[in-house]
């Protein structure tokens, strides 16, 4: 997936942080990239909560708007105490940023179904990449916040981090202690699925280029070795780093015995054609007929006739869940192709009658409140709303949508990180269970 990435400098980005109060954007919306349309707009912000609009024309001025309340296209002015509107020029960068307030109570924004509207300046008007300007509402000089320059070079909005109140229950109950930790690791050790011809259950990881896949292996294995373990190559790249697929066994620490599930790794999802995992591959995988270390060409996917090729394949050989993997910050951001891919595998892997999950990963990059405290998680409405939507953008249901931390960074381990990923392993292999249930099932 091509990287949507941030116009803003880093030196504005801190200036724009420093006005808002806040440490950290999230990137929502690109214009460039999404389309200078309001159904663009809306698509990728509304119910966000908090969120500022930054604007960018010729002149060298980025100016745009804080709200601190939701897009919900209500067709109503809505009063928000919080809003402003702010300007600083690039070219005179001595100068302070322009902040104005509303002069009237009851309008602080529009909240309709046109592009950003904050009464006295309304952008992406008309769905161009142009911005309406009237001071009014908001009392400002039009040289002085735009350079009477409406044309714009850039539209982008941002989700304003840790604006937000947590929710005063968690959604999903999560026991935090180490006894908790250490049964986690008793179950998935000693799971047990009763068919006697599988002794490892084979678990597909899906997903985008950097959304986490190999990072989730490593970190797993980590938590049964006891220590920050990277076996799998991860980091950051424009194409993905794996290029072969791989099956990854995990083994207990101090010399104990493998574990009953084995993580498969494959080629990320990319956009364009012949790049990233092919859908024909991909069916290759799920009926068994890939080898382990088979290297994936983009361009062809794997033959009858080679060698790689698995042509009586067993059950013990074939996927038995999938699991893709998504990174919670690039949730909005998922282009439509890219949804349009995942679709197509759900529809494979659905007559195939492969059970599936998904993983939001980077948790923490995506919402600081969660940074701060990893316990927050199941109180966070940011996470909350980004799993609502990648079960309705992958038709799959939200229990199915579990939220994990990787290590990435670390160099010891952390109990919270750990839980957050064991009880992921737990709901793979419950999973796992409905597969075998149903081939029991057309036994009888």
């Amino acid at each position: 997936m091509s990287a949507v990435t941030s116009q803003l400098s880093r030196q504005q980005e801190k200036q724009l942080c420093s006005m808002l109060n806040t440490s950290r954007l999230s990137l929502l919306f690109k214009a460039s990239v999404h389309g200078y349309t309001a159904a663009a707009f809306h698509s990728r912000c509304d119910r966000q909560g908090p969120t500022v609009t930054v604007a960018y024309n010729a002149s060298g001025f980025v100016f745009g708007a804080y709200i601190s309340k939701d897009y919900a296209q209500t067709g109503q002015n809505i009063a928000d105490e919080k809003a402003f509107l702010f300007s600083f020029n690039e070219k005179k960068k001595k100068k302070d940023p322009l902040r104005v307030v509303s002069g009237e109570a009851q309008r602080s924004f529009t909240d309709g179904n046109t592009g950003p509207n904050f009464v006295s300046l309304q952008f992406l008007y008309n769905n161009t990449a142009t911005v309406y300007s009237n001071p009014g509402t908001y009392h400002f000089d039009p040289v002085e916040m735009h350079g009477d320059d409406l044309q714009l070079t850039e539209c982008e909005v941002y989700r304003v981090e840790g604006a937000g109140a947590l929710m005063e229950k968690p959604w999903r109950n999560v026991q935090w202690d180490f006894e908790k930790r250490k049964a986690l690791m008793d179950t998935i050790a000693g799971w047990k699925h009763g068919v006697s011809s599988v002794k490892k259950v084979r678990i597909l990881l899906v997903g985008p280029v950097g959304a986490g896949k190999s990072s989730f292996f490593n970190s797993i294995n980590s938590v049964f070795k006891g220590y920050v373990s990277n076996q799998a190559n991860t980091g950051c790249a424009g194409t993905s780093l794996t290029t072969q697929f791989r099956t990854y066994a995990i083994k207990a620490s101090g010399g104990g015995r493998i574990l009953p599930v084995t993580l498969c790794d494959t080629m990320g999802l990319e956009e364009g054609m012949n790049a990233g995992l092919d859908i024909e591959d991909f069916a290759s995988i799920l009926k068994g007929h890939i080898q382990d270390k088979y290297q994936f060409n983009p361009s062809m996917p794997l033959q009858t006739e080679s060698p790689s090729f698995c042509k009586e394949p067993s059950l013990k050989d074939k996927i038995h869940t999938v699991v893709y993997v998504i990174d919670t910050c690039k949730v909005k951001l998922l282009s439509d192709k890219m949804i349009e891919k995942l679709a197509a595998f759900r529809r494979k892997t659905n007559q195939m009658g492969v059970p599936q999950l998904v993983l939001l990963t980077k948790v923490d990059e995506a919402c600081s409140s969660v940074a701060a405290d990893l316990k927050s998680i199941y109180q966070s409405p940011y996470i909350y709303r980004m799993m609502q939507e990648v079960s309705v953008n992958l038709g799959i249901s939200l229990s199915a949508v579990i939220p994990v931390r990787n290590y990435s960074q670390e160099l010891e381990l952390d109990p919270k990180t750990d839980i957050l990923l064991l009880n992921a392993v737990i709901q793979m292999l419950r999973t796992t269970e409905s597969f075998f249930d149903d081939l029991y099932q057309e036994e009888d």
